[in-house]
């Protein structure tokens, strides 16, 4: 059964755990903004959720241990899986920074978002699933 709820909302979590990767990449950009030198970075969202779903849960989980029989077996998301690349800037500056704060700042509204719209469709699947199981 356990099972069963977990492959429900496995896609959603995995999203989400990439979602909140990605929103704390866009705000260590943002945070140096004004760093000389400091490159902006991102990564390619779907193709790494794509990734992460086609590798599935065996390969991209730590192993939490048990310390009583009855405890169940589970695994952590790994999240060093994110492939981080550099931003090319459209517009470069004197220092070397390529941080550009609109481009940050669209990012980061639209992850926000995508976060947002990724925690309704768990809470209405977790709702639905509450709905069937009570008399």
């Amino acid at each position: 059964m356990i099972d069963r709820l977990d492959a429900a909302l496995r896609f959603q979590q995995e999203a989400l755990g990439l979602r909140a990767e990605r929103q704390s990449v866009i705000a260590s950009n943002i945070a140096h903004a004004d760093t000389p030198g400091y490159k902006a970075r991102d990564f390619d969202f779907a193709g790494t959720l794509a990734q992460t779903v086609e590798r599935g849960r065996a390969a991209d989980g730590l192993s939490l241990s048990a310390t009583s029989a009855r405890h169940m077996p589970a695994q952590a998301p790994a999240r060093d899986n994110v492939d981080l690349q550099w931003r090319v800037p459209l517009q470069s500056s004197a220092d070397g920074n390529t941080v550009e704060m609109d481009t940050e700042r669209v990012a980061f509204a639209d992850n926000t978002v995508h976060f947002e719209s990724g925690l309704a469709v768990v809470n209405s699947k977790i709702k639905t699933m509450l709905a069937a199981v009570q008399p």
